[in-house]
């Protein structure tokens, strides 16, 4: 890119694109309050538009200043493999299928626990589902524990506190539960192969710092709101209605797009595949996400596309810190930009300590759970639990100060032990 003010355009562009995702809250109201222009308030509230939208604004700029030909080289240098992957994961796992084996796992290892039942199952999709991540990718375990804690604890009256609290443990859990291994994790997957990081190096250095401050974070918060998730009641009975040669053939396709994580000519074909398979027997299917995939896909695809354009100012501060400094300082910025970019911009430096990598890594899943922009997954939660919210909208303020508490033990687990 040529043009002198074309990074400063891309970065103030960048700007507005965060501060939109904390102000999706206020459109939200004034779709409320002013329903004249209803349509376009919702809009500007929704949070999975915003950086597809921002990144629209600046494809035009750069078509602009720079022209057609440049412009379309940077687009297609983009690599949109995580959004097409997290667009077929959700739709997979999100189907009855999928949920209801799901389901049936954790409603009886909740009733063989002599606790509330409700408690149990709550505890155990903040915990064991998030580190089920490692196995089947944390966009994966991010929609099933979603979309779970959508039909059990959040369909019943429970306040904005237990809300936002579950959100924020969510959030974290899943970011550092998908690395026990080195191809779950979106920061992993982007210096797992260039760095040499197999299962071995990942369970030595993650895998069981990772497991403790999960488990700290989900059974801190079940106790702090026993009190109300006591009165949530006990979560009906799950029972497999749908044929289990069907379960069998859905979690095929489920393990075969996460094989192909990294291949979209493969897994999005799968995805084909399994669409006319799910329509032919309808009915033993939900309506598919569809919508919710694409709204999260298209957000992704818009923070590729800005992220992008933000090399010339993130790789520079990063690169000039100590191994020590560079953790505090991953963990800062992930709540401002997705956690997976800070990894890939520190892959292409040569000659970093294994210290220095394992630091920023480190401080990149730590930050996770900050922000709904802080890691791929996080916008697939929202887009599935946000209807459970006031006025259908995640306030990202009160999400981040539900998510420093969890943040903290995962940031303490991480750099003591």
């Amino acid at each position: 890119m040529s043009h002198p003010f074309l990074p400063w355009i891309a970065a103030s562009l960048f700007a507005l694109a965060v501060l939109h995702t904390f102000s999706t809250k206020f459109f939200e109201h004034l779709a409320h309050t002013r329903p004249r222009h209803a349509g376009l308030w919702h809009l500007l509230g929704e949070i999975e538009v915003v950086f597809g939208l921002w990144a629209m604004v600046l494809a035009v700029t750069m078509f602009s200043l720079v022209g057609k030909t440049s412009t379309l080289e940077y687009l297609e240098s983009r690599n949109f493999t995580e959004p097409l992957f997290v667009f077929a994961i959700m739709v997979v796992a999100g189907t009855r299928p999928i949920l209801q084996a799901c389901g049936v796992l954790v409603h009886h290892t909740a009733r063989a626990v002599p606790l509330h039942t409700g408690m149990v199952t709550y505890f155990l999709l903040l915990s064991a589902v998030p580190l089920l991540g490692s196995l089947i990718t944390e966009p994966a375990a991010m929609t099933l524990a979603a979309l779970m804690l959508r039909d059990t604890v959040f369909s019943g009256v429970v306040s904005e506190r237990l809300k936002y609290a579950t959100l924020g443990v969510l959030f974290v859990n899943v970011s550092i539960g998908g690395t026990l291994t080195p191809f779950a994790a979106p920061p992993v997957l982007m210096v797992a192969a260039t760095w040499q990081w197999d299962l071995a190096f990942m369970l030595q250095h993650f895998g069981g710092k990772a497991t403790l401050a999960v488990l700290i974070n989900a059974t801190l918060l079940t106790l702090l709101m026993r009190k109300e998730l006591s009165r949530v009641g006990q979560p009906d009975k799950v029972q497999l209605s749908v044929p289990p040669v069907l379960v069998a053939v859905h979690l095929a396709f489920l393990l075969g797009v996460v094989v192909f994580a990294h291949h979209p000519v493969v897994f999005m074909g799968l995805l084909l595949f399994f669409i006319g398979y799910a329509t032919a027997y309808a009915a033993h299917q939900d309506r598919l996400i569809l919508r919710e995939a694409l709204l999260v896909a298209f957000f992704l695809a818009g923070l590729v596309v800005l992220g992008g354009q933000q090399a010339w100012w993130l790789q520079p501060l990063l690169m000039g810190l100590s191994a020590d400094t560079v953790f505090y300082v991953a963990t800062g910025l992930t709540a401002i930009t997705d956690n997976a970019a800070l990894t890939y911009l520190a892959s292409l430096v040569p000659g970093l300590s294994d210290e220095f990598k394992v630091a920023i890594v480190a401080g990149a899943v730590t930050g996770g759970g900050l922000t709904v922009i802080a890691n791929a997954p996080n916008p697939a939660g929202v887009a599935i639990l946000k209807g459970r919210f006031d006025e259908g909208a995640v306030n990202p303020g009160k999400l981040l100060l539900a998510a420093i508490p969890p943040t903290v033990i995962a940031g303490l687990a991480f750099r003591l032990l």
